[in-house]
């Protein structure tokens, strides 16, 4: 009997990391998808490159792969690129990762913040369109802050920062709530959404297991460094004007003022519909060495 097939989009990334060996603990022949050139002599994970044109890409490594079922871990603004593809390989199934900066960044004063949110709500109704003209059910999944691995944007930034200077420099109280989700507790959810045919056409957020302040969380990072806590209040225009200079070199392209000025801003979603239907079950945020930048 063969094995039920799945592609996977941006299989190297963090959450496709975590996803690719549960996907093949449940039974499942992956065709990992990746700019990346990747080899492997798993013969339940077949690596394909993509080229950077999408349109090259329909019939990938010579085979007419019936491929029903597709799970999207790269940026889902990229996924309409491969909507002809995914059409020629029969797809009738995708589960999307979206994120729920869809909601907190339209509000940002931040114009690239802006275009972000833009771009996610733009890819979630052009995947929704393109479902219904084709008759594929879709899932989008909408995580808050993905930490794990050492390999996030966010969480790993920080604890950088803090290796580098010894503290955290804080904004304010810094008592603006938060939920840092795990990306194996997304892979899992991805998992979920892809097998639980029963749901679909329909979005839902995947929060962290537990919900707390900003100061707490970076008290949990120092905690996992093995290092006692060190705050330090520093002002709004110290910390612009700091965003700014880093913003100078490539790595810290991404800062803005606006990330710091939410350290007091909430940005908490209820994941109980995940639950309820994806049986989401996410962990409560106490990361581990392995979670940490090397």
């Amino acid at each position: 009997m063969s094995k039920k097939k799945v592609g996977v989009l941006g299989a190297t990334s963090l959450v496709g990391r975590c996803l690719l060996p549960l996907l093949k603990k449940n039974g499942w022949s992956v065709r990992a998808y990746s700019r990346r050139k990747v080899t492997s002599a798993d013969p339940d994970i077949k690596w394909i490159q993509i080229p950077l044109s999408p349109e090259e890409l329909h019939d990938p490594a010579g085979e007419s792969d019936t491929i029903g079922f597709w799970i999207c871990v790269a940026s889902i603004w990229v996924l309409p690129d491969y909507f002809s593809m995914l059409e020629k390989h029969g797809a009738r199934r995708i589960v999307a990762v979206s994120s729920t900066s869809i909601f907190t960044k339209s509000r940002s004063g931040s114009a690239e913040e802006k275009s972000t949110a833009l771009k996610l709500s733009s890819a979630e109704t052009r995947l929704e369109q393109w479902s219904a003209d084709m008759g594929v059910e879709w899932i989008v999944l909408r995580p808050t802050l993905i930490y794990g691995w050492g390999m996030d944007k966010n969480i790993s930034e920080i604890v950088r920062l803090i290796r580098r200077l010894g503290f955290f420099p804080l904004l304010g109280r810094g008592d603006g709530l938060r939920q840092p989700v795990h990306a194996e507790d997304v892979a899992t959810a991805c998992l979920s959404a892809l097998e639980k045919t029963d749901v679909a056409n329909r979005a839902y957020n995947l929060s962290g297991g537990e919900t707390l302040s900003y100061r707490e969380m970076i008290n949990c990072l120092f905690t996992a460094l093995g290092r006692r806590p060190r705050l330090i209040h520093v002002p709004l225009g110290f910390f612009r004007l700091a965003a700014a200079m880093l913003r100078l070199f490539p790595r810290y392209h991404h800062l803005t003022s606006q990330m710091a000025e939410r350290m007091n801003t909430d940005l908490v979603f209820d994941h109980a519909d995940a639950g309820r239907d994806l049986n989401f079950q996410p962990r409560p945020f106490q990361p581990g060495s392995e979670d940490l930048p090397s």
